[in-house]
């Protein structure tokens, strides 16, 4: 696989990776995420890095197969120009419901 591939799967990983380390040590309860503004910020930042690193993938290799990945960029750009209209609601079932599917994805493509 071609380095910068490699490079920007390693960079979603480890936005996936940080995303979990803000919970670590407790639970993930939806309550807590939106009460803490810090998290949240964190959490979108980390999601546009992983949307940006999708992009720049499919911007160099067209054919290469991420599931969901225009959803992925689509969300990135959301979050970006649309700030006002994110939902907490959106961005927690993102963390709860795909990102741990993206994780295990980018692992098989990494051999991880």
């Amino acid at each position: 696989m071609d380095e910068e591939l490699k490079t920007w799967l390693y960079d979603i990983l480890q936005s996936i990776n940080e995303i979990d380390s803000y919970f670590e040590g407790r639970p993930k309860i939806f309550e807590d995420y939106v009460s803490d503004v810090k998290t949240k910020r964190a959490t979108e930042r980390d999601l546009e890095i992983i949307g940006e690193a999708v992009n720049r993938i499919l911007k160099k290799d067209k054919n290469f197969k991420l599931e969901n990945a225009q959803k992925i960029i689509g969300t990135r750009n959301r979050i970006i120009h649309g700030y006002d209209m994110i939902s907490d609601d959106l961005i927690w079932s993102i963390v709860i419901n795909h990102l741990p599917k993206l994780k295990k994805e980018v692992e098989v493509l990494l051999n991880i």
